[in-house]
């Protein structure tokens, strides 16, 4: 079982790594939201990160947006830098759970791994990059499993609705469900909405990267999950979506490689039947697809190239249309903003032969919450979290490095989240 209580060396139940960056701010104000929900109603915990100026400053900034004054005083200052090993041991040593806040991963989420695992912390990143968190499960999954420790990546809007969505979709199945797809789509209001740059750059490394993400996956050796059912056709690269009324395209996060590693961890754990998945994402209507069309002509000819790469990191709001920005959203915006997941399951009732035949019945689910980067990737993250401090007989028997569904699959994530905004049913 997950060791998860505070001594008087490790007297932290979280510790907030990245506190003062864009997304970490936001996470400061959720953590001082629940404290709270914490082991026996409280919550003890410090911010970390390498300037003390800018983490006072956070601090200074969400007392006063919560009205809670004692946020100045209260609230710990550790001073780390993902450069300085020792420092980040020294800050391991101090938490139960790393709250891990600082991107992209693929340049310095390793460091933190690392010094979690050596250092007996549980980790939680907000990642949404199929080579780190895959990275990070080849690399240390025995190793933390050695010491007790849960690395539970993409614990944000990657990928805890389109994760956690397939495994409430299955639990609320009557029979044997065998597939589902997911189509996400998100509303902005009277201000508009952008997400800020750190998400840009990721995207644009990703895709850089994609070989070495083969390469890597080659590594696990793993065998094809067994098709249960009708083979789930794959759609087009862009095409019009009855479901959503709308144009639609692949989903280019990685809900896809995040959904497929906890149906292989079920199957060959739990001997559950694989769900097959499909993720898309709507675009809106013909305008948007004639924009939409040619940025991303413009960003897969630029991604290829050294210096293409350094005007797409240096003009993100130009090539991405103002839908990336070197400010992020405002807080109005946030405000005016919200995401919804549709998720279409078919299987087997529970009377016919899921070896036998077509797929027999249907289900559609919803997964809907605000704003997708800074609202809901922070209640997310943060109930990942408390789930592990509060419910650590409910995780896998051993540590390792997971996936949110392979993790917290037996908790209940999905109604803590349905508690903070993030709502799962069933239409």
């Amino acid at each position: 079982m997950a060791r998860v209580e505070t001594t008087s060396s490790r007297p932290y139940h979280l510790v907030i790594f990245g506190a003062s960056g864009f997304t970490g701010q936001f996470v400061v104000e959720e953590v001082a939201r629940t404290a709270s929900e914490g082991p026996s109603g409280s919550l003890k915990w410090a911010v970390a990160g390498r300037s003390k100026q800018k983490l006072e400053k956070v601090l200074e900034q969400a007392a006063g947006v919560l009205s809670k004054p004692e946020l100045r005083t209260e609230v710990d200052v550790i001073v780390a830098d993902v450069g300085e090993p020792d420092s980040l041991a020294a800050m391991c040593k101090q938490a139960v759970v790393v709250l891990n806040c600082v991107g992209p991963y693929r340049f310095f989420g390793e460091p933190v791994v690392k010094a979690c695992v050596e250092n007996g912390a549980h980790h939680i990143d907000i990642s949404g990059e199929p080579q780190f968190l895959e990275g990070m499960q080849l690399n240390y999954s025995s190793q933390a499993a050695e010491k007790g420790v849960f690395i539970i990546g993409s614990c944000g809007f990657d990928s805890i609705p389109a994760d956690m969505g397939v495994l409430y979709t299955r639990d609320q199945f009557r029979g044997t469900l065998t597939a589902v797809e997911s189509f996400l789509t998100v509303s902005s209001g009277p201000e508009g909405g952008c997400i800020h740059d750190g998400t840009w750059q990721s995207a644009i490394y990703g895709f850089a990267d994609g070989q070495k993400l083969q390469s890597l996956r080659r590594k696990f050796n793993h065998k094809p999950l067994p098709t249960v059912g009708s083979k789930l056709r794959r759609r087009g690269a862009l095409f019009y979506s009855n479901e959503i009324q709308q144009y639609a395209l692949p989903f280019m996060g990685s809900d896809p490689s995040v959904v497929k590693r906890t149906q292989r961890f079920l199957t060959e754990e739990h001997e559950a039947t694989p769900v097959q998945y499909g993720a898309y994402a709507g675009i809106g209507g013909v305008g948007n697809l004639i924009k939409l069309m040619f940025a991303g002509m413009m960003f897969l000819f630029l991604v290829k190239f050294n210096f293409g790469r350094n005007l797409l990191i240096k003009y993100p709001e130009f090539f991405s249309f103002g839908m990336f920005s070197k400010a992020g959203p405002t807080r109005k915006q946030m405000e005016g903003s919200s995401f919804q997941f549709s998720f279409y399951g078919e299987g087997y009732t529970d009377e016919q032969d899921p070896t036998q035949g077509k797929p027999n019945a249907k289900i559609r689910t919803l997964v809907q919450g605000p704003e997708a980067g800074y609202v809901a990737t922070p209640i997310a993250m943060v109930q990942a979290a408390l789930t592990i401090l509060n419910e650590p007989a409910a995780l896998p028997k051993k540590g390792g490095v997971y996936t949110p569904g392979a993790a917290f699959a037996k908790t209940t994530l999905v109604d803590r989240l349905n508690k903070h905004g993030i709502q799962f049913s069933v239409i």
